[in-house]
């Protein structure tokens, strides 16, 4: 496994894939990183020499917000929007879809496991009632 930028990166995969598994990094990104490079895209990812090793990771920190830097800067876009109380910066504190979705049915990613509405009644209870 090669490392790129302190980043493992699966070997037995063609470059342009490998790069894929970099946060921030899609296929059509990492088709314009490895052209920058002047990487062939059809290599593996072992098959790469130090020289284009270093090129890939200059390029990469020369032109793009990857891992740690990119993550950084989403949370504070979310903590920015929740500090000035616009609608997504509320929906994002309510734990609600953000992007204007159904709520009624579905969301269940963002509301997690359904709530049961109604009483939950014990034992003691049940016979208090029954009487």
């Amino acid at each position: 496994m090669p490392r790129v930028m302190g980043l493992d990166i699966p070997g037995k995969k063609r470059i342009e894939y490998a790069l894929c598994y970099i946060h921030g990094i899609g296929p059509s990104r990492a088709r314009d990183v490895v052209k920058k490079a002047g990487i062939d895209p059809s290599k593996k990812a072992d098959d790469l020499v130090d020289e284009e090793i270093t090129s890939l990771a200059q390029v990469l920190q020369s032109d793009y917000i990857i891992e740690g830097d990119l993550r950084r800067e989403v949370t504070q876009n979310i903590r920015r929007l929740i500090s000035i109380g616009s609608y997504r910066g509320l929906r994002h504190r309510r734990g609600l879809p953000v992007r204007g979705q159904r709520t009624s049915t579905n969301a269940r990613t963002r509301k997690g496991p359904r709530k049961t509405v109604g009483a939950v009644r014990g034992k003691e209870a049940r016979a208090a009632a029954k009487q």
